[in-house]
């Protein structure tokens, strides 16, 4: 009953990683031999070339599995993807030049080449990932490569994943059975429903390649029997917590006492080294953006000195463990509703029936009368955030986190003490997923997402967005 789609897209992807490769450089080597007037320093024939190139190939697709270019959970990330296939082509790069100062005889015809080569890699490796990402998700709509699942469990989370794996011919997953209460799930053709496994094993024709269970039974020996019987049939087994809170951001697996296997789970993953990295991180960047950003930082200072009263909004807010800090902003409301709460300045305006829109859609309104035309600007330009470098710098913030809670507010936080095990950031998740066209509940999943599966990768995804967000206006 094994499924070998995984094994066979693994296959493609390597294929197509190889020919993307020989393509490049072959095509490197052309462009520098037939466009170009002046001589090569080392002339080399093409066969060689090919054929030396051909054979270090197999150490640079090695190069690509060890950073994890072939592993399973890369399949749907295709900005880590991107990054980790700019990363390998450099890295395949170095070992090429490397092997080049080694051999007695050149390798690259001139210097220009294995320049060449790695641009042209870089992009024919992920025309060719998307083309094949493409024909598998074809060969879905057609009903081949179907990963077929057994959900066993009467949980919430069999009717999440009922719901997410719902339309398996993007997903791949087809939910053939379900163990369990069926009550609470969709109504799917293709779903059987069972009371126990024994009955799944006696019905003898449900053909499936997975087995999902959701809760573990207060007997043991049905749960061994389960997992006895995927084993013995050679069928991948997974086990999604009841409470799955606690399993997630850092874990290890550690023997207490030398002898007890324990899970310890922290409540972030933002810890030892990783929080050491992203403050040098910080500071290293936030100097160098507020140098840059220093003429915008003027000309926006002068700005709000001709528009009449206070230049920066300052608000006390709250960072990693519990800790207040100032927060500086550029100036964005009217004269008349700066240093005042909402609720004190809509009433003041004489539109008290804001205050309640303003609060049950996450703090913001359309149209919102206490913002002044320059804050507007300002706000659609994220200019107004520039300010809070200095906080970066200063370390009351980084970067990249939650959004800094206001200490007024902090009762209405659902796990904020989770959101506050780590710094709060000048951008974060829930910016860059949508802003201000997602609620207050949303943005504060997104944030809590973050803190519990933290990586310096994922930090860089978001700084990466954040340009794309700020320079679309969106």
């Amino acid at each position: 009953m094994k499924n070998n789609t995984s094994i066979v897209y693994n296959i493609f992807l390597v294929i197509g990683d190889f020919i993307a490769l020989v393509l490049a450089f072959g095509a490197a080597y052309f462009i520098r031999s037939h466009f170009y007037t002046v001589a090569v320093a080392h002339p080399i024939h093409a066969s060689t070339y090919i054929g030396v190139f051909l054979s270090l190939l197999p150490f640079w697709i090695i190069i690509f599995a060890l950073i994890g270019l072939y592993n399973q959970y890369i399949y749907e990330k295709r900005f880590q993807e991107l990054g980790l296939l700019l990363v390998g082509s450099f890295l395949g790069l170095l070992f090429v030049v490397f092997w080049n100062f080694l051999s007695l005889n050149p390798i690259f015809p001139a210097k220009l080449v294995p320049i060449y080569g790695f641009i042209l890699s870089f992009i024919l490796l992920v025309v060719f990932r998307n083309f094949i990402r493409y024909v598998r998700t074809k060969l879905y709509s057609r009903g081949i490569g179907i990963n077929k699942v057994l959900l066993i469990g009467n949980t919430e989370m069999t009717r999440e994943l009922v719901e997410s794996l719902g339309d398996y011919k993007t997903t791949g997953y087809k939910i053939v059975g379900v163990v369990g209460g069926k009550e609470q799930l969709p109504k799917l053709d293709h779903i059987s429903f069972f009371s126990d496994f024994d009955e799944v094993i006696s019905h003898g024709k449900l053909v499936f390649s997975a087995i999902i269970q959701t809760e573990l039974y207060a007997n043991d020996q049905r749960n061994h029997e389960i997992l006895e019987y995927a084993q013995t049939h050679h069928v991948a087994y997974r086990f999604v917590p009841g409470n799955s809170e606690l399993f997630v951001g850092n874990i290890d697996v550690e023997l207490f006492r030398n002898s007890v296997p324990v899970i310890a789970i922290h409540q972030t993953a933002l810890i030892g080294w990783g929080r050491i990295l992203k403050r040098l991180f910080d500071l290293f960047f936030g100097i160098i953006l507020l140098i840059i950003t220093s003429p915008l930082i003027v000309l926006v200072f002068i700005a709000e000195i001709f528009s009449g009263g206070n230049v920066f909004f300052r608000q006390e807010r709250l960072t990693r463990f519990n800790t207040p800090f100032r927060v500086f902003k550029f100036r964005t409301l009217k004269k008349s509703s700066n240093n005042m709460s909402p609720e004190e300045a809509f009433a003041k305006m004489g539109k008290p029936e804001l205050i309640k829109v303003y609060r049950d859609n996450g703090d913001q309104v359309a149209n919102d009368p206490r913002v002044s035309k320059l804050g507007k600007l300002l706000r659609r330009t994220s200019l107004d955030e520039l300010p809070q470098l200095f906080n970066v710098i200063k370390g009351d913030i980084s970067l990249v986190g939650p959004r800094p809670l206001v200490p007024s507010e902090l009762s209405l936080y659902e796990k904020r003490h989770a959101i506050l095990s780590v710094k709060s950031g000048l951008t974060g998740l829930a910016q860059v997923s949508g802003r201000r066209s997602i609620n207050f509940e949303e943005r504060r999943t997104l944030d809590l997402y973050y803190v519990q599966n933290w990586t310096f990768w994922l930090d860089l995804v978001i700084l990466a967005k954040t340009v794309r967000v700020i320079l679309n206006g969106s």
